[in-house]
């Protein structure tokens, strides 16, 4: 049975069941033959995104008075996994999702009347989230970008790497330190998010590159210099951007696992359904073990990543504690994921290296999901430290 099809009896299932088959049908609108040609020309699939936005599914978080659907987490996982396991590719466009938390916990009443409505109708996207830089990795506290209070302006120095989607963005959401390290007490300190209207800042102050990587992904790397950004696009309190942050990343790793478990069953299906069908030695593939253990085991290992997924987006939505299932999540999902691409390219022997079975694009696209938007080393050491009280390992 397909994951995405799982019978259920809640009215919340009821919701999702709904959810998969809009999601399906629109999907279906966008085949293998299309990401191959967005892969292909390395083109933004505009045309995807557009149709997610007019659906609705972007403005999934944004609640009902400001123009959204006022679903949950939960929910939204939905959305992504049904698009990653229909074959395409929500990377084009999830930021929105949970980067849009932020604005809600955090932003103010006149900040999120402002921003939300025109982001549900469509009007403005919210797709780039400034974090990362070059000298900093994953070690968040270290960032350099300053941004230093003149007046009722923020002026902005600094760089940030791997701000996938800056060129097909109208806001970004950027972390930046206002106090001086030396100045705190904790590296986590100091820190706070400024929202950038970047129709307004490319050109005055903010310089997009883009990186080409071995998968579609529309990253780049942003240069700022003397950026100027009203006071008034602070969210929440100056200094305490590094916790809000970290709320929002609750949402990312359990979305982005969401994806994986959308590809996992993807590579599932495709090569069972190849197993059962290519014959070789006058019997199918599928018949023998070699071939069929590995895919079992992948289903397996899929299947129990995705109730953690669940589970943490049920805990986020109850406004629960959600951090370690949300590592978690993003750890068994991943490796899951990656565990069923190999056995799919595997079981297709050579036609899994032909770009018309979509087997290699996928298993370049989901291979990313070890690494960002946190690694899986990283998560590990979460849970020797936070989870078992082990000694810091870094």
């Amino acid at each position: 049975m397909d994951v995405l099809d799982t019978p259920t009896s809640t009215p919340q299932d009821s919701l999702r069941d709904h959810i998969r088959d809009a999601v399906k049908a629109l999907c279906a609108r966008f085949p293998g033959a299309y990401w191959r040609e967005v892969d292909g020309e390395r083109r933004y699939p505009g045309e995807f995104v557009a149709a997610m936005t007019e659906a609705g599914y972007l403005s999934a978080l944004i609640p009902e008075a400001f123009g959204g659907s006022g679903l949950g987490v939960t929910e939204a996982a939905t959305i992504l996994e049904t698009v990653h396991g229909m074959g395409c590719n929500g990377a084009a466009c999830h930021a929105q999702m949970y980067v849009m938390g932020i604005i809600l916990r955090h932003g103010n009443a006149e900040q999120k009347q402002r921003w939300l409505p025109a982001i549900a109708r469509g009007d403005l996207r919210l797709q780039a989230f400034g974090v990362t830089e070059p000298t900093a990795g994953t070690d968040t506290t270290s960032i350099a970008t300053t941004a230093v209070r003149r007046g009722d302006r923020y002026v902005v120095n600094g760089q940030k790497i791997w701000t996938s989607r800056a060129e097909h963005s109208d806001l970004m959401v950027l972390l930046v330190r206002t106090t001086p390290q030396a100045e705190v007490r904790k590296r986590s300190e100091g820190l706070s998010i400024l929202v950038v209207d970047m129709r307004e800042a490319v050109g005055r102050g903010m310089t997009i590159r883009p990186i080409r990587t071995m998968m579609n992904h529309a990253t780049t790397e942003v240069f700022f210099e003397n950026l100027e950004v009203p006071a008034d696009h602070l969210i929440g309190e100056e200094g305490r951007g590094f916790k809000y942050v970290l709320d929002g990343m609750n949402a990312e790793r359990l979305l982005i696992a969401a994806e994986c478990i959308g590809d996992a069953t993807w590579f599932i299906d495709k090569a069972s359904a190849y197993a059962s069908e290519r014959v070789v030695f006058g019997r199918p593939i599928g018949q023998n073990q070699g071939v069929q253990f590995p895919i079992a085991r992948a289903y397996a290992e899929m299947s129990a990543a995705r109730l953690m997924v669940y589970e943490g987006a049920r805990r986020y939505d109850a406004g629960e504690p959600c951090g370690k299932e949300a590592n978690m999540a993003k750890l068994l999902a991943s490796e899951a994921a990656w565990h069923a691409a190999e056995a799919c390219l595997q079981s297709h022997g050579g036609f899994g290296f032909a770009e018309e079975y979509d087997v290699e694009r996928k298993f370049r696209e989901t291979r990313l999901y070890q690494v960002a938007p946190i690694s899986t080393n990283l998560i590990l050491a979460y849970i020797g430290e936070h989870v078992l009280g082990m000694p810091r390992s870094y």
